[in-house]
């Protein structure tokens, strides 16, 4: 029998995994930037993406690694790769930018960044497999697409995961909630 007293709970029971979802452009990667320029870079590693515009236009979407590295994550003009609607999927970036960032992060147990968890993410089965890894750590933060499938649907059915839905109503006030949910 354990000798932890049942009514407390250490720092790791407490810890869930916070996914963030709301409709595309309501400012999912915006907070997540918010809350690692509060914490400090120093202490959250991972990825976000970004859309890659010309002339006005968005053309693809880049995957840009805390640590700097940036590749590109689909864009209209590949050639080759997965295709998702005019977007090709750049599969080799996925796994030598995001993947290895989120290893990295979750071997030195900073926070971990995953932006975002979603269809075009899930073409590398790599990527699925470390995202699994990263959620067991309990220490992630990380947008998933509202669109449902398989992979998304057992990652939300999660007991460590909370779900929030960032909104324009509540997409202010959210940083702070998040850093609260974080204890700082």
């Amino acid at each position: 029998m354990s000798s932890r007293h049942p009514e407390f709970k250490s720092e790791f029971d407490e810890r869930q995994n916070l996914l963030l979802t709301g409709r595309p452009g309501v400012g999912k990667t915006t907070l997540i930037r918010a809350v690692v320029e509060k914490l400090g870079p120093s202490k959250a590693g991972g990825f976000w993406s970004k859309e890659i515009r010309e002339s006005g236009r968005r053309v693809g979407f880049s995957i840009e690694a805390l640590s700097g590295q940036v590749g590109v994550l689909a864009h209209c003009r590949l050639s080759s790769g997965p295709r998702l609607g005019r977007y090709f999927v750049n599969i080799k970036d996925i796994e030598e930018i995001a993947v290895p960032s989120l290893v990295s992060a979750r071997e030195s147990d900073k926070l971990i960044i995953i932006d975002e968890i979603a269809k075009m993410e899930l073409f590398s089965r790599e990527f699925a497999h470390e995202v699994r890894r990263c959620l067991d750590s309990r220490r992630v933060i990380a947008t998933i697409q509202q669109r449902r499938g398989k992979f998304l649907d057992e990652i939300r059915a999660r007991k460590d995961v909370r779900l929030l839905e960032l909104t324009v109503s509540n997409r202010n006030e959210m940083p702070r909630r998040i850093l609260a949910l974080l204890g700082i």
